[in-house]
C-alpha cells in the first residue's frame, strides 16, 4: 500500500530519516515498523514563519517496497540508415533536441559556434582576468550554452509546455545530484554543469549523433520557401532536410542573417537594468527573520517585483552565495550576469534588478526594424564600456544611485574584472533609471537594507531574454514562412531558462520528426 502525506519538518531534522519516518507514521496513525519506506517527492523551504521549516510531500510505503513509476530513459544506437535533422546551437534547446531525436530514431547533426567545455574554460578565464573577449567562446557561447558557466538554476513555471520531470531526470541520468528531482527550486551549480553537459554530448555521439565545435552557422539557402542548405564557417555548404535553430539569445549575427534573407522576425519585449549585490549574511537575516538557525539553512534567496509608471521592475536570476560575471560577446561592450557553484558558498548574493522595455522605448526611430531591440541592448552595453574601456563594470552604491550622485568609494564585490565608480543615472535612459530608483525605494520598505549602504549596483544586465522572436506556427513549431526551419529555445523567443529551453528543444525535435516523416 502507498499513501501520500504532507509533512512539516524542522531544518535540524531534515537529514534524519528516522525523524521523517516518525512524522509520517504519526500523521497516518500507524506505527513506524509498519512503514517500509518514505520517499520524498517534493521539498521546499518555507521562510515565512519566525522559525523557517521545510514543507515536504512524501509517498509512504506500507508493507511493500518503493517502485520507480517512471519509464527508464533509453538512448539506443541509431541504425546506419537513420534520417538526419541538423541543429544549430548546443545549449539546452539544442542538447535536448538532439537527445529527443535519438529517442525517435533520427540522427542529430549539431553545429556549435563555440568550443567544448574544457577549452571554453580557458577563454572564460582570459575574459575574467585579462579582459579578453572571444566572440565565439565566452559565458554565452560554447558547449552547453549560457547556462553552463552561469549557475544552472532549474526552476521554471513552464508546467503546461512539457514534461519538466523528464528534463530533470535526464540531467540526473547524466550526473546531476538527485536532489534536483525533489527540490522546489532545483539548482546544479556551474562547477558541476560542465561534466553533465559533456556527458550529454558523449551520449549523443555514442548513439551515432554528430557534434561539431567551432562550427558557426553563416548562411541559409532556401528555394520556394523551403529550406535547402546551410553554410558553416562561410565554407561548408550542407544539404539539410530540417534545421532546429537553437542559437541562443545573444546570436546577433544569426538574427542579422535571417533579416538579410528576408526570413520573418519580430522585435520582442525584454528587460534591462543592473546586477544588485549584497552580503549574503544580510539577505539570510532578512529572509529568515533569525540568526540562530541560519547555519542549518541554505543561503537565502529572494524575489522582488513591483510596477512603476506602468513598467514591471523585478529581480531576475537571483544567485544566493554567488558571483557577478562578465558576459560580453563582443570586445567593446560590457554585459553582466550572475552565477554560483553548487555549494553557493560565496559571501555575496546577487540578482538582476531590471525594468521591462518594449517598442515604446525604441519604436519612434526603429522604422519597422525587427532588430530594434538588439540595437537598444547594444546602445547600453557599448555606453557602459566607454566608462572604463575594459571589462571593469560601472558600479554605484544603491543609496548614491537613488540620490543621483557618484559613489566616493565602493564596497567589496565578487566581480573579478574590477569596478569603476560611475553615476549609473548617466548610463541608462531616464525612463529606466527613474523606474530603478523608485523600485529600489519600494524594495527597501519590504526588505530593510536592500537599497542600503552595502547594496552595490553593477551595470548593465541586458541579456535577460531574447530581444527577437523568430516567428513560428503554434501547431507545427515550424517557421511561418520557411518550411524545414524550426526556431527553438531562448534565442527564438520561445523559452527562458534551462528547463523551458530544454522542453522547447524536445518539442521542436518531435515536430521536426513529423515533418521529416511527411516529406
Amino acid at each position: 500500500m502507498k499513501k501520500s502525506v504532507e509533512l512539516t519538518v524542522r531544518p535540524q531534522d531534515m537529514a534524519d530519516k528516522s525523524k521523517v519516518k516518525m512524522l509520517a507514521a504519526k500523521q497516518l496513525g500507524i506505527t513506524e515498523p509498519e512503514i517500509s519506506a518514505v520517499v520524498v517527492v517534493r521539498r521546499s523551504l518555507d521562510a515565512r514563519p519566525p522559525q523557517p521549516v521545510y514543507q515536504i510531500s512524501a509517498e509512504v510505503y506500507i508493507g511493500e517496497d518503493p517502485v520507480d513509476g517512471y519509464l527508464p530513459l533509453c538512448y539506443s544506437p541509431l541504425p546506419d540508415h537513420a534520417k538526419k535533422i541538423h541543429i544549430a546551437g548546443f545549449g539546452p534547446a539544442g542538447m535536448f533536441a538532439a537527445l529527443r531525436l535519438i529517442e525517435l530514431g533520427i540522427k542529430p547533426v549539431v553545429f556549435e559556434r563555440g568550443k567544448n567545455v574544457r577549452e571554453r574554460r580557458r577563454d572564460i578565464r582570459a575574459l575574467m582576468q585579462e579582459h579578453l573577449v572571444n566572440e565565439n567562446s565566452n559565458y554565452c557561447f560554447g558547449e552547453g550554452g549560457a547556462g553552463t558557466f552561469s549557475d544552472g538554476k532549474l526552476y521554471t513555471r513552464s508546467n503546461k509546455r512539457g514534461d519538466i520531470k523528464k528534463i530533470l531526470r535526464v540531467l540526473h541520468y547524466h550526473g546531476a545530484d538527485p536532489d534536483i528531482l525533489i527540490d522546489a527550486h532545483p539548482h546544479i551549480g556551474s562547477n558541476r554543469l560542465p561534466k553533465i553537459v559533456q556527458a550529454i554530448r558523449e551520449t549523443i555521439i555514442r548513439c551515432g549523433g554528430e557534434v561539431y565545435f567551432e562550427a558557426k552557422l553563416t548562411d541559409i539557402q532556401y528555394v520556394d520557401n523551403s529550406l535547402r542548405t546551410i553554410t558553416v564557417n562561410d565554407e561548408r555548404e550542407i544539404p539539410v532536410d530540417g534545421l532546429i535553430l537553437a542559437v541562443g539569445h545573444s546570436a546577433r549575427d544569426v538574427f542579422e542573417l535571417l533579416k538579410k534573407k528576408n526570413i520573418h522576425l519580430e522585435p520582442k519585449p525584454f528587460a534591462v537594468g543592473v546586477r544588485i549585490e549584497h552580503p549574503q549574511q544580510m539577505i539570510n537575516e532578512v529572509q529568515y527573520h533569525t540568526k540562530s538557525a541560519i547555519k542549518l539553512l541554505p543561503p537565502a534567496a529572494y524575489n522582488v517585483a513591483c510596477q512603476v509608471d506602468g513598467r514591471g521592475v523585478f529581480s531576475f536570476c537571483m544567485c544566493p552565495g554567488g558571483i557577478v560575471v562578465p558576459a560580453a560577446t563582443e570586445p567593446e561592450e560590457i554585459v553582466l550576469n550572475g552565477m554560483s557553484v553548487s555549494r553557493r558558498n560565496s559571501p555575496f548574493a546577487n540578482s538582476g534588478f531590471v525594468v521591462t522595455v518594449d517598442e515604446t522605448d525604441w519604436g519612434n526611430n526603429a522604422g519597422g526594424d525587427p532588430l530594434a531591440g538588439v540595437r537598444y541592448q547594444k546602445m547600453i552595453e557599448e555606453a557602459a564600456f566607454r566608462f572604463s574601456s575594459s571589462q571593469r563594470a560601472p558600479a554605484q552604491r544603491a543609496i548614491d544611485f537613488i540620490a543621483n550622485r557618484e559613489s566616493a568609494n565602493l564596497p567589496k564585490s565578487s566581480y573579478i574584472p574590477g569596478l569603476c565608480s560611475v553615476d549609473l543615472n548617466e548610463l541608462f535612459p531616464k525612463s529606466i533609471s527613474g523606474a530603478l530608483r523608485e523600485a529600489l525605494k519600494q524594495a527597501e520598505k519590504k526588505m530593510k537594507g536592500y537599497a542600503g549602504e552595502n547594496a552595490l549596483l553593477l551595470a548593465p544586465e541586458t541579456r535577460t531574454s531574447s530581444p527577437v522572436r523568430i516567428v513560428r506556427d503554434k501547431q507545427t513549431r515550424m517557421h511561418i514562412q520557411l518550411s524545414g526551419l524550426f526556431p527553438s529555445g531562448e534565442g527564438a523567443g520561445y523559452a527562458g531558462g534551462i528547463v523551458s529551453a530544454a522542453i522547447d528543444g524536445e518539442l521542436c525535435a518531435e515536430s521536426a520528426s513529423l515533418y521529416l516523416s511527411a516529406k
